[in-house]
């Protein structure tokens, strides 16, 4: 009996064994499976919300110029690099960001195969606003931050949406869906500032860099910047500043991460007001403009 029983063992082991091949198998499998997520690259942070909220899970987004950074200097990594030559879609800003402006061809040249898409199809740009009057405007110099106005982020949104219904057709209702979820939130964005502004009596307001010129525009505000296309104000433009701001009551002075706020420091000490630093480039983009409606009001009032 002993023997038999020893003998069966091995059977009994095999049996087990081959059971659990299959699960074995499935489990090897789904290791192996590769990601199915499109590699989708875009230039700066707002417009990796608009990608996301659109194509969700399905998406894998790099942010050529990361937070903190100046588009206006900012240069890819190698890591950056790795990435985009293995994306399927590159969504550039398309309204002459400097970071594309001097990368943009050399990034479609790492990846030819890369769809890429021209956000700003659609929008009319407009020139740089320059206050400076001791300084010569030249024409011709438009304004890149076209994704500061919700408006604008409408069409970006569009736009987007049919380049991953481009490069990933079986997806289509997904995209749209979500497109058209998020467009919603934009509408909203757009009434509540809309609402938000109404009451406002000085529509007036003062910022270091030039990045709200859109945003003005489609709310019926004066921007009085403090820099012109990277220049600071000579003297003599910076004395002008002041006097505006004392003549427009103005008492905040927006200033931008990225860039050096002394020059704003000096008119808000000069005005007797504040600086307030907000970010064009925050990748919560509803949340952020939120927070700018906010701090435009209270600093209007």
């Amino acid at each position: 009996m002993r023997r038999t029983r020893w003998k069966a063992f091995p059977l009994i082991l095999a049996a087990l064994f081959m059971a659990s091949l299959p699960a074995a198998a499935v489990s090897c499998a789904q290791q192996a499976e590769p990601a199915t997520e499109l590699g989708v690259v875009v230039t700066v942070l707002p417009q990796a919300e608009f990608v996301e909220s659109i194509g969700g899970e399905r998406v894998d987004v790099t942010v050529m110029v990361p937070p903190g950074a100046s588009p206006h200097t900012y240069e890819p990594t190698p890591g950056q690099m790795e990435k985009l030559a293995r994306a399927r879609m590159y969504a550039e800003v398309g309204s002459g960001v400097e970071f594309e402006l001097s990368w943009m061809d050399k990034l479609s040249a790492a990846n030819k195969d890369m769809l890429v898409v021209d956000c700003s199809q659609g929008i009319q740009l407009q020139e740089t606003a320059a206050e400076h009057e001791d300084e010569e405007h030249e024409h011709g110099a438009m304004d890149p931050h076209i994704w500061m106005s919700p408006r604008n982020a409408r069409v970006m949104v569009q736009n987007i949406a049919l380049g991953l219904i481009a490069v990933d057709p079986d997806n289509r209702d997904y995209y749209e869906q979500n497109r058209d979820a998020y467009l919603q939130e934009l509408i909203q964005l757009d009434q509540d500032i809309t609402e938000g502004l109404s009451g406002v009596e000085n529509r007036v307001f003062m910022v270091y860099h030039p990045s709200f010129g859109y945003f003005a525009r489609d709310y019926d505000l004066t921007m009085l910047p403090i820099e012109d296309e990277g220049k600071e104000p000579t003297p003599a433009g910076l004395a002008h500043l002041i006097e505006q701001a004392r003549e427009f009551d103005v008492k905040v002075v927006f200033a931008s991460p990225q860039f050096n706020p002394n020059g704003a420091k000096v008119i808000a000490d000069a005005i007797d007001g504040r600086v307030v630093l907000i970010d064009p480039l925050a990748r919560d983009y509803v949340t952020n403009l939120r927070i700018l409606l906010g701090e435009l009001v209270q600093a209007m009032e």
